[in-house]
């Protein structure tokens, strides 16, 4: 096991020869985002804040009566992996997409990023997946999602070769819905780990830790390395309204477990040491939209590339706040120019 380290540029988190930096698994989907009144969601019967769920009849309901948006490829972890190139770093990502117009949408985007997509489109089955997101005058967005074609991902998705390369796989909660995709989700993992890389995962939204709590948390205690979740999150997984014994859980189940918590920043956390990052502040928040994906493309490119967890961790704060300021998941400037911003204090405690 490769040792964590909080000290800038002694943390060779994984093999150094690897050729990518992170492999992204993860629900392929087109993000259609549109800015709407809390009035609104509340006639549609949504729950505000939230990743619902939905089938292809109510996808083409709610779009029909929603005001027009942007529409870019999406889905967390692939929204992780933009951030990562913006950055500058390497990144591939497996998702599952239909051979339709959305499907095209989503492998020219992904790759005009600079990410590597080159799973073959789907010829069968349900249309490629959408995300339906509203975005309330308070900047909180309400996620609604058919998972179409993109749930069905399975283990022959998976190219091993890709995965081999790997400084670090993310895989994202979301897609665990289907034993299919659990199946394909697992090879990753091993594959990974077996060639000397670290399995990420995060748990992508209370709801799926609640649909799958012990799966997840057999997850964690297993093949996860480093895992990502915020404070509800984090709680759900480990059936406690108590902060800090929800810290020690995750400590003594993964090697890094990195939880976000919004305007406190976040805590970085190992078995020995605990490091506390300042929230940054660039602009007004305008969308979270993307908050906790770019947060993790700043902390996987930090710790691909050496950096101590600080480091890190501060880099998943830039990117946090650079992509709040604007509607849309994804940087609106690259990424790399933020690798000059200033440290802030450093706060960390060795146990």
């Amino acid at each position: 096991m490769t040792e964590l380290s909080s000290d800038n540029g002694s943390a060779d988190v994984v093999g150094v020869g690897n050729a990518v930096d992170v492999v992204g698994v993860g629900n392929a989907m087109v993000d259609v985002i549109a800015t709407t009144s809390d009035d609104f969601v509340e006639a549609e019967g949504l729950v505000k804040n939230s990743m619902t769920l939905i089938d292809e009849a109510r996808a083409k309901q709610l779009y029909g009566t929603m005001g027009p948006g942007i529409e870019a490829s999406g889905g967390s972890c692939a929204n992780t992996m933009a951030g990562i190139a913006s950055f500058g770093g390497t990144a591939a990502y497996i998702g599952k997409v239909s051979d339709d117009q959305l499907g095209e949408v989503f492998a020219h985007d992904m790759r005009a990023t600079g990410v590597d997509f080159d799973v073959p489109f789907a010829t069968s089955g349900p249309a490629t997946a959408r995300c339906l997101i509203l975005v309330t005058p308070d900047a909180q967005r309400t996620m609604n999602t058919y998972l179409g074609i993109s749930s069905l991902l399975e283990p022959s998705d998976v190219q091993e070769a890709t995965v081999q390369r790997a400084k670090l796989l993310l895989c994202e909660g979301y897609l665990w819905d289907v034993d299919s995709a659990k199946q394909a989700i697992r090879k990753a993992m091993a594959v990974a780990r077996k060639a000397g890389g670290r399995a990420a995962l995060s748990l992508s939204d209370t709801f799926c830790v609640e649909r799958h709590h012990q799966e997840f948390r057999d997850l964690v205690a297993g093949p996860v390395d480093v895992l990502f979740a915020n404070r509800a999150e984090l709680a759900a997984l480990y059936e406690t309204d108590n902060f800090e014994k929800a810290i020690e859980a995750a400590r003594a189940d993964v090697d890094l477990a990195c939880i976000t918590m919004g305007k406190k920043g976040s805590l970085l956390a190992t078995p020995t040491e605990l490091v506390e990052i300042e929230a940054a502040e660039i602009a007004p928040v305008v969308d979270t939209t993307g908050a906790g994906d770019q947060y993790a493309a700043g902390v996987l490119f930090g710790l691909a590339r050496g950096f101590g967890l600080y480091e890190a961790g501060w880099l998943g704060s830039l990117a946090a706040a650079e992509v709040i300021s604007h509607v849309g998941p994804r940087p609106a400037r690259p990424l790399a120019e933020l690798l000059d911003q200033p440290d802030r204090q450093k706060s960390s405690k060795t146990l």
